[in-house]
């Protein structure tokens, strides 16, 4: 892209400052315009050390009310991002609808500088592309608009703004190292960025060149280009995204109807005998898992009343407490409902080495928010090829991922909802909520019976716990979470 760049014609003088003053207004309009149409607006900004990225930045911002937007710069990943998957520091920024959120730089420079590092081989590459265009599609999918600027100078342009950067007391400390070697390596660094734009050149997030040689006039540019996307992104807000075949291996699922609950159970001695030996050795692996650095994701769905909770609380009664968190999902706050719906599950995942337990996961997606027509039919039905790019994503960078239906049947769920409302210790456990979902049963068996055929991949299968006996599911839990940490570990 790059190499065949050619520079547009800079305007005469007077039409040049009325259309800034033009565009500058009009963006200013579109704020409201953003807002009414509920529009998430993502603007990357990548380019060559001193093209003026944050220059830019200032000016384009000054023409936006500054309670919609966010600015974050993006410099070297800590070392807490260092143990998250790479596109966890980038989901965290995405803008709630109806906002702008500006990335000075981003996954572009930190894919494009480890490689002129030589810290991603071949194949790494070839991943990280491949996760970054899953990332970029995700969001626009879901009504972002994703707009990815690459301020362009020569070599010569940056080596003379970088002497004069280096000539001042208080700006030198901006031109790094690594800026002094790009410019010494001008040649190999365009080649890396033009490979790396031709690979995430998408048609629904492309790249956007932008001449920066004048400040200026790549001021205009950007909002002449911010602009008509925004105009264009409301226009075509109800649109629905297209519905991608799943490419991931899946693991044959029975349906619920077909899961035996008879004769699974435990007596009380049998029980507490396997309980102590399994808990004693979970224990010393998640000793393992922590020097190995290995980040173990579990995550629970099942029928109300099946016993989750409890499940959960022998899982972690084997854990160092230093070294797990357990997540508690309930319907989404109004700031991660303004989000792209994986969001709230993104920001909550565990650092290497440790564990995170999802007490009810992003399957709400196609199961209550489905059912309940919190979303569109196109939303949950794109959902389950999202969720598996998701768990594709996760397991890539290394997670042991362990899904549990917990399972019961209807006769079960009814005596254990009639107890919880007698017992007034159990009231607080059963809402009108409980009730009026166990209406709608078969409904949501037939979503879960979808959800567990599509979504049973090779690398995240389902686990079925039979919990009739719950004491049954809390051996058959821990059994298979010892297994799956063995065969990793």
């Amino acid at each position: 892209m790059l190499k065949e760049w050619m520079p547009g014609e800079i305007p005469e003088k007077r039409e040049f400052e009325e259309q800034l003053d033009k565009n500058r207004n009009r963006l200013y309009d579109l704020q409201t315009k953003i807002k009414e149409h509920r529009l998430p607006v993502l603007v990357l900004f990548e380019g060559w050390a001193a093209a003026g990225k944050g220059s830019v930045i200032g000016k384009v911002i000054k023409n936006i009310d500054p309670r919609f937007f966010k600015v974050a710069t993006m410099a070297s990943p800590s070392e807490e991002e260092l143990r998250k998957p790479f596109l966890y520091r980038y989901m965290k920024q995405i803008p709630e609808e109806g906002k702008f959120t500006f990335l000075d730089s981003g996954w572009m420079e930190q894919t494009t500088e480890e490689v002129l590092k030589k810290k991603l081989t071949e194949a790494e590459y070839e991943k990280r592309i491949e996760s970054v265009r899953r990332f970029e599609r995700q969001l626009t999918d879901n009504g972002y608009l994703v707009l990815k600027f690459f301020m362009h100078i020569d070599r010569e342009e940056q080596d003379s703004r970088m002497k004069g950067l280096l000539e001042e007391e208080d700006t030198k400390w901006r031109v790094t190292k690594f800026d002094r070697w790009q410019n010494k390596h001008y040649g190999k660094c365009k080649k890396v960025f033009d490979r790396y734009m031709k690979d995430t050149n998408l048609p629904s997030s492309p790249w956007y060149i932008i001449d920066a040689g004048n400040r200026k006039w790549a001021e205009l540019q950007v909002l002449d280009t911010m602009i008509s996307s925004i105009e264009i992104a409301m226009q075509n807000r109800l649109h629905s995204s297209p519905l991608l075949q799943n490419v991931f291996p899946l693991v044959k699922m029975p349906k619920l109807a077909e899961v035996e609950l008879q004769g699974k159970e435990l007596n009380e001695e049998e029980y507490h005998h396997e309980l102590k030996q399994l808990q004693k050795h979970l224990g010393e692996l998640h000793n393992r898992l922590y020097r190995k650095r290995v980040p173990v994701i579990i995550t629970y769905e099942g029928w109300d009343a099946a016993g989750k909770g409890g499940n959960i609380k022998r899982i972690t009664g084997a854990l160092d407490p230093r070294g797990y968190e357990v997540h508690p999902i309930a319907s989404p706050e109004p700031h991660e409902k303004a989000r792209h719906y994986l969001w709230r599950f993104w920001t909550r995942l565990p650092k290497d080495g440790h564990i995170a337990i999802f007490d009810r996961t992003w399957y709400g997606r196609v199961m209550v928010e489905r059912l309940e027509g919190f979303c569109t039919e196109n939303d949950w039905k794109r959902a389950y090829n999202e969720i598996n790019e998701f768990e594709k994503e996760l397991s890539d960078w290394g997670a042991v991922i362990i899904k549990f239906w917990v399972q019961i049947d209807k006769d079960t769920q009814l005596a254990r909802f009639t107890e919880r409302q007698n017992n007034p210790e159990k009231q607080w456990k059963i809402t009108e909520e409980d009730w009026r979902n166990r209406e709608k049963w078969d409904l949501y068996e037939d979503a879960v019976d979808e959800m567990l055929k599509k979504t049973s991949t090779s690398f995240a299968p389902w686990h079925i716990l039979e919990s009739v006996d719950k004491k049954y599911a809390r051996i058959k839990a821990l059994k298979i979470v010892i297994r799956e940490l063995e065969k990793h570990i």
